[in-house]
């Protein structure tokens, strides 16, 4: 008889236990040539093999052979029938049933005993195993060699996957894939894993893996399926590994893709079955090897791990069986990156300061955690500071390559968008990016949704789009590769960068976007007529002061956003006509200068002028399709125009501490508006009347201002639901009075 051990794998580490193989067998018949051959090659074969040689004929096995036995997990029992017939063990008749007749005599005192033995053989006989007997037209060797190619088979199967060298807080990532696959209900589910390339998404599913295989007919742990499905020749593969896996070994010939989806459904429906398809591209990858991936035994389970979360919703995933595996905690990351740093748990003052800018830079990702303490393991603090410097310019290869395969399988539309916030918009608004972008003709809706989906840009408080600190290097690093020449790149983000390019006046058509800010209060000097080689320029971002006015900005602009310009534009020089958002806080612009009669500003959805100081009057902006007008702190503003009380679409209107205004559109009939705020105008007397279709107001903020009396039409403010009066001029709240 034949025991071998499947061997269970910790969350830490795969333990290895002492024996693989354990031959049992029966006195001296075949001690020293059939077992002892069936040893020995064994043996050559790298097993470790336990064999109890003092074990004389018709004694029983050892305790040694025993505890040997129980302390190992899984055993599977492969009986070899060696010159005696399994039907008369089965049945317990001729001559193997008249020698267990006299066995049983010798052991009369404890017939229970005896009753066991018969079952067992029985049982043991009614085992898939080998036969073999004089009549065989096989070698013995030969016979030998089918055992141990069938032993190396199994345990091939059956071997705990490698997951790797330190692993920190896997227990309880481990354990909520555990809870979500509800190990106790005998239904077949699936369960999706998604996250971010090198959060740890095929590491948790092989701990998950290794916990509980045993506990199925067959399992298959299926590696890089999205690489491996780009060729035809090598999804087959990915088919015939399952196969092989699951029916252990058994040989199946697959000549293409739909003959092989089809064999795995007929020959594993029947099956309880454990199956991880890990690093899954997109829903076509599922169904080549799973086909209608409907069809699984009770108590199966299948897990998908993916970058993809959209891939999970495709399969009809439940939601509540999808989980996000989210960076490590700050102090997870410190243990990891130091396990591979120093192979240790401690290490010396003098590298603290650099351990917390790499966990810093790393951001939680296990993936550069792991890279970066094995690149700078043994290396001196002088390297480590040169190291962390080349990092934050120039991401490692190995994690720019990982983090990268998501990006390289967007479409071309998905890209600019993804560059876009890598190197300009990341911290925005969602919905303000999504109005510039679909200018743009990127169809923003779906492009940021499917790019939330990969896991390459989240959404903080579900409004300012985000993303981890080394995809946003990633995006920026592909925008240097771009060229060695600034102008033939598209996107320009450093300001060393952009201040060469535009003091030297080097722009070009391939310009998307320049963002011109210093980390400190900076003066440049740039020609009027810098952007006039910058026809398709779309952002424009800056914070540095410039020496003379500008005359020309291109028409392709979307974005102008330019905080203490220092001088108006040129009056040669009007708003270009595209434009989404205009955000010039502390500047001196005028806007009767910039805003022309003549043209219909459609795309303008934004516009912010905070404390800007030479605004003394907001004129016909021409915008109708407006949602927001922030004109915080602008002190010397006096008066509104009266189109501003007609935007139909504007959502919010900020005048706050606007101490100077004194005159508002006689009516407001703005349809959309949500946010009215007025609080520090305390020269304004007189409130607007309110049109019957502005029912949207949401809220009304009066605090300080000189209001000294609300209009009887405030009524019609039906969605109403915060109004603040505190410090306001007036005296006796009621609506509609001619009270003072």
């Amino acid at each position: 008889m034949v025991f071998l051990t499947n061997e269970e794998a910790s969350s830490s580490s795969a333990h290895r236990w002492n024996y693989d193989v354990f031959l049992s067998f029966r006195g001296e018949d075949t001690r020293k040539n059939f077992t002892g051959y069936l040893y020995e090659a064994l043996y050559n074969q790298g097993f470790n093999i336990f064999i109890d040689k003092d074990l004389q004929k018709g004694e029983e096995i050892s305790m040694e052979l025993l505890k040997a036995i129980e302390s190992s997990n899984g055993q599977l029992v492969l009986p070899i029938f060696y010159k005696v017939n399994p039907s008369e063990i089965r049945k317990q008749d001729g001559e193997f049933g008249i020698a267990l007749a006299k066995h049983e005599e010798n052991f009369k005192d404890d017939i229970e005993k005896v009753q066991r033995w018969r079952k067992t053989l029985s049982e043991a006989a009614n085992l898939s195993g080998f036969h073999y007997n004089d009549s065989c037209v096989e070698f013995e060797f030969e016979f030998i060699q089918k055992v141990i190619n069938k032993i190396s088979t199994i345990k091939s199967n059956h071997m705990p996957l490698f997951v790797a060298q330190h692993l920190v807080g896997i227990d309880t990532r481990a354990q909520a894939i555990e809870l979500l696959l509800d190990m106790e209900s005998n239904d077949a589910c699936m369960v999706g894993i998604y996250g971010l390339g090198g959060v740890g998404k095929t590491t948790v599913s092989k701990v998950v893996y290794n916990r509980i295989t045993n506990l199925f007919e067959g399992s298959c742990f299926l590696e890089n399926v999205r690489e491996m499905s780009e060729k035809n020749s090598d999804k087959i593969l990915l088919q015939k590994t399952l196969l092989s896996k699951i029916l252990h070994g058994t040989n199946l010939n697959v000549y293409n893709i739909s003959e092989g989806t089809n064999l795995i459904m007929e020959r594993l429906h029947g099956k309880k079955v454990l199956l991880i398809l890990d690093d899954v591209g997109d829903l076509k990858d599922v169904e080549n090897l799973l086909g209608k991936y409907n069809w699984f035994a009770p108590g199966s389970r299948v897990i998908i791990t993916t970058r993809n979360k959209q891939v999970l919703t495709s399969l009809g995933i439940d939601h509540r069986r999808i989980h996000k595996v989210e960076e490590l905690r700050q102090c997870e990351a410190r243990e990891l990156f130091i396990k591979h740093a120093f192979q240790a748990s401690k290490y010396g003052e003098d590298y603290s300061e650099f351990v917390e800018q790499i966990i810093c830079y790393a951001n939680g990702l296990p993936l550069a955690l792991k890279i970066i303490g094995s690149d700078l393991c043994g290396k001196k603090i002088h390297e480590w500071k040169s190291a962390l410097e080349k990092y934050k310019n120039i991401p490692h290869k190995n994690i720019q390559e990982i983090l990268k395969i998501s990006y390289d399988g967007l479409e071309n539309f998905e890209k600019e968008i993804f560059l876009d916030i890598a190197c300009f918009f990341k911290g925005y608004n969602k919905d303000d990016v999504a109005n510039i972008l679909d200018s743009c003709k990127l169809y923003p809706d779906y492009g940021i949704r499917k790019l939330i989906d990969k896991c390459l840009i989240t959404l903080e408080y579900n409004v300012h789009l985000s993303m981890h600190d080394l995809l946003q290097q990633m995006g920026r690093e592909i925008t240097q590769q771009e060229s060695e020449e600034l102008q033939q790149r598209s996107r320009i983000w450093r300001y060393k960068d952009a201040s060469e390019l535009l003091t030297k006046n080097l722009g070009s058509n391939k310009i998307r976007g320049i963002m011109l800010c210093s980390p400190k209060p900076t003066k440049i000097a740039l020609e009027a007529n810098v952007f006039k080689g910058m026809k398709n320029l779309k952002f424009l971002i800056g914070n540095v002061h410039i020496g003379e006015a500008l005359e020309y900005l291109p028409d392709e602009l979307r974005v102008l956003e330019w905080c203490e310009f220092p001088l108006s534009l040129s009056s040669k020089c009007c708003l270009p006509r595209q434009l989404v958002v205009l955000k010039m806080s502390k500047s001196n612009i005028i806007l009767e200068n910039v805003v022309k009669q003549v043209f219909q500003y459609e795309n303008l959805k934004m516009i912010s002028l905070e404390s800007c100081e030479f605004i003394t009057k907001l004129p016909d902006l021409c915008c109708p399709n407006l949602e927001e007008l922030d004109l915080y702190n602008c002190k010397n503003l006096i008066e509104v125009h009266e189109s501003i009380g007609l935007l139909e679409k504007l959502k919010v209107r900020n005048l706050t501490d606007c101490s100077q205004l004194q005159i508002l559109p006689s009516t407001l009939m703005l349809k959309s508006l949500k946010y009215l705020y007025l609080f520090g105008c305390s020269r304004l007397e007189k409130f607007p009347d309110i049109h019957p279709e502005m029912n949207c107001l949401r809220e009304l903020d009066l605090r300080w201002s000189g209001i000294r009396e609300l209009p009887s039409s405030l009524l019609y403010l039906t969605g109403l639901f915060h109004l603040s009066l505190f410090k306001s001029k007036l005296t006796n709240f009621q609506v509609g009075t001619n009270k003072s």
